[in-house]
């Protein structure tokens, strides 16, 4: 492990985050996971699918 997280480490225990950020960083990761397991069950929707091509010679639309 790199000398400076341990430091970083360090800091945060003797000075911890507000617990605003602390909820804020949960509510990321919950909402992260949410949209995984979305994902994951149900599936990419077509619609979101870029159509590809771009400059291989496949025009996006005309």
């Amino acid at each position: 492990m790199n000398f400076f997280w341990l430091l970083r480490m360090k800091r945060w225990a003797q000075h911890p985050p507000p617990k605003s950020r602390v909820i804020l960083v949960i509510c990321v990761v919950i909402l992260c996971l949410i949209l995984y397991g979305i994902d994951h069950y149900f599936g990419w929707p077509e619609a979101l699918t870029p159509a590809g091509g771009g400059r291989r010679g496949i025009p996006l639309m005309r």
